[in-house]
């Protein structure tokens, strides 16, 4: 992947309010946190601005190249999603930014996730709606990277995090087009977000 051209793609108004529109969703869910792990971060675009606002950020992804594209504010760690080099219970808050359907084998990831934070952390998932217009748009297009998706079942992935957190579900940011607006109806949302509470077992 051209990160350099992917970088700048995200300069574009649009990608910038979406961008923003994440943001707000993430600040508000990550309120009393301070240690973030951000899993499939890229370039962190996302987690700059997080780490701006105070958050202590850590990025993980699997792209050492993507990584080098990271600013400074952002510690940065190459690896997989399923075997993350960190410590037990270090993190405040695990966070999945469009990235987790992404992944190989999401299960391990998710267990992962639940090995790395501290007791009762916070988990948030941002997942690609496929009900969406934006999905189904996005899907005609050979050029996009919603042809590299691997999962689309998002019950099923609930499901495994339920296994190990206590959750909650929403649908969020409705894009038309080029259109940004408030919706949690499955066809204008391009998001379904699963927040969860860290259970002492699973």
């Amino acid at each position: 992947m051209d990160y350099e051209a992917y970088l700048q793609s995200c300069q574009s108004p649009f990608w910038q309010r979406v961008f923003q529109h994440e943001i707000a969703y993430l600040e508000q869910q990550l309120a009393g946190c301070r240690r973030v792990l951000s899993v499939g971060c890229g370039p962190a675009i996302i987690e700059a601005e997080l780490a701006r606002r105070g958050y202590e950020l850590t990025g993980l992804d699997v792209s050492a190249q993507a990584l080098s594209c990271a600013p400074d504010s952002v510690r940065t760690t190459a690896g997989r999603a399923e075997e993350m080099p960190f410590d037990a219970a270090v993190y405040d808050a695990v966070v999945f930014v469009v990235s987790l359907q992404f992944v190989d084998d999401y299960h391990a990831a998710i267990d992962e996730a639940w090995r790395v934070l501290r007791p009762a952390g916070r988990l948030i998932i941002l997942l690609l709606n496929p009900q969406s217009a934006f999905f189904i748009a996005k899907s005609g297009d050979l050029n996009s990277y919603i042809q590299l998706i691997k999962h689309t079942d998002n019950e099923a992935i609930l499901a495994a995090v339920e296994r190990r957190f206590k959750t909650k579900t929403e649908y969020c940011l409705g894009i038309r087009e080029t259109e940004i607006f408030k919706s949690s109806e499955p066809t204008e949302a391009a998001l379904f977000c699963i927040t969860g509470e860290r259970m002492a077992s699973g």
